[in-house]
């Protein structure tokens, strides 16, 4: 080998190589961890996914923390309440928590009758919303299915219990229901994203 071409070859090699990694978000990115219960601090600017699919909850802080719980969404048929007919399931938006209530009737909105509503695009008043139930163990394992409401989302009490601790220490909640979580960092992002995939339900349930 010629001096020439050893000098190349030790320049080439000393030439420092950065170590290939996997890209798996940009810095900043949630990046989603389950803990318990117990562990849950609620935090400012954590936000509300509800899968509408398979009636699982999440609620996660900035940085992906997140508790997942079960819920109770609307009936996948066309009902009459309250005067009105029309589809009682749980529609697919983007919204946001900004108001709570205190309902009389303590079977449809449980011990406490604190409802938590929700508004479309977080601006348009609507009337669904999250609260607890009655009979919350039968609404919840009563039947083989958990869609059950009148389009409302139905959660057990500890869990409202902390939506409300939330919505008290952030003064609003952004809330994103979709038809399934494929991704959840992904569903995550999608806060800061455009939500032109999400569906919109063109009637209103009454509570």
């Amino acid at each position: 080998m010629s001096t020439l071409t050893t000098t190349l070859l030790t320049l080439i090699l000393s030439v420092p190589v950065a170590p290939h990694s996997p890209v798996e978000g940009l810095q900043g990115d949630p990046v989603p961890h389950a803990i318990s219960t117990e562990k849950w601090v609620v935090e400012e600017g954590d936000k509300i996914l509800v899968d509408t699919k398979n009636n699982e909850g999440y609620i996660f802080h900035k940085d992906g923390q997140y508790l997942n719980f079960p819920l109770v969404t609307g009936q996948r048929r066309w009902v009459s309440y309250i005067g009105r007919y029309y589809n009682a399931s749980t529609p697919n938006w983007s919204w946001a928590i900004k108001t709570m209530h205190i309902k009389g009737d303590r079977l449809t909105f449980g011990p406490s009758g604190r409802f938590l509503r929700l508004y479309k695009d977080g601006s348009e008043h609507t009337a669904y919303g999250f609260h607890e139930y009655g009979q919350e163990d039968e609404i919840f394992e009563g039947l083989d299915t958990r869609f059950r409401s009148m389009g409302c989302i139905i959660v057990r009490i500890p869990i409202m219990d902390i939506l409300v601790n939330t919505f008290e220490k952030n003064e609003s909640i952004e809330v994103i229901s979709q038809h399934g979580i494929d991704n959840l960092q992904e569903a995550m992002l999608a806060f800061e994203k455009d939500e032109e995939d999400l569906e919109d339900s063109a009637e209103v349930a009454l509570y």
